[in-house]
């Protein structure tokens, strides 16, 4: 009987210590985040470049949809929730650092027939002006200026906001987001037309605010 009651003793212990944990950790560490826009922290964000990307899609020959990455993304984000046209974005994206699942073509898109980085290493963005969509407040426009191979042209991007909260390192903002470019706008005309002209971007991006 005595093995019985210690037995139920520490299984209503072990479930007190449990919801216990639940209400003074996991749950009140959901409950921090907010998918709400405007109860975002205001401040200057840098991007987590471990969790911070560019995808991009072409059309290849007709035959499928070919995909690649461009990773070690720098960027900045200066955040204001009560004012997003305040909000404002930078970014610069390494060229050399692509992934496109093939040596040979990493090597190509370096020359003067693609990225030509030997005279332009990387691509920028800044945005311009940037307005939430009154209809869907996570979501917004970013309307900004791309510069690639020296030539600089007004590039939109939509935009998903995800969540934010307090994580290990900081407090975080994740968004994702997506452009469509014309490469021949750039001067990246090699393999037209049967090669693409509209490449999509997809950006992913986690974004921290340090904390003091």
């Amino acid at each position: 009987m005595r093995l019985i009651a210690r037995s139920a003793v520490a299984r209503i212990g072990a479930g007190a210590l449990a919801l216990s944990l639940l209400a003074g950790g996991a749950v009140v560490a959901q409950a921090a985040l907010t998918k709400v826009p405007s109860e975002v922290q205001a401040g200057d964000y840098r991007l987590d470049s471990a969790h911070g990307k560019i995808t991009w899609s072409v059309d290849h020959l007709g035959f499928s949809t070919y995909t690649g990455q461009f990773v070690n993304v720098q960027a900045q984000l200066k955040l204001d929730p009560a004012d997003p046209s305040a909000s404002r974005l930078t970014a610069t994206v390494p060229l050399t650092d692509v992934a496109s699942n093939s040596d040979g073509l990493n090597r190509h898109l370096q020359t003067a027939d693609f990225f030509g980085t030997a005279n332009h290493p990387t691509a920028t963005f800044r945005s311009v002006h940037i307005m939430l969509d009154p209809a869907q407040p996570n979501r917004a426009m970013v309307h900004g200026e791309l510069t690639l191979r020296g030539v600089t042209k007004p590039v939109t991007m939509q935009v998903r906001f995800n969540q934010a909260g307090p994580t290990r390192g900081g407090y975080k903002a994740g968004f994702d987001g997506e452009a469509t470019i014309k490469r021949s706008d750039f001067g990246i005309t090699y393999g037209l037309p049967a090669l693409g002209d509209e490449v999509t971007l997809h950006i992913e991006g986690e974004f921290v605010k340090p904390q003091g």
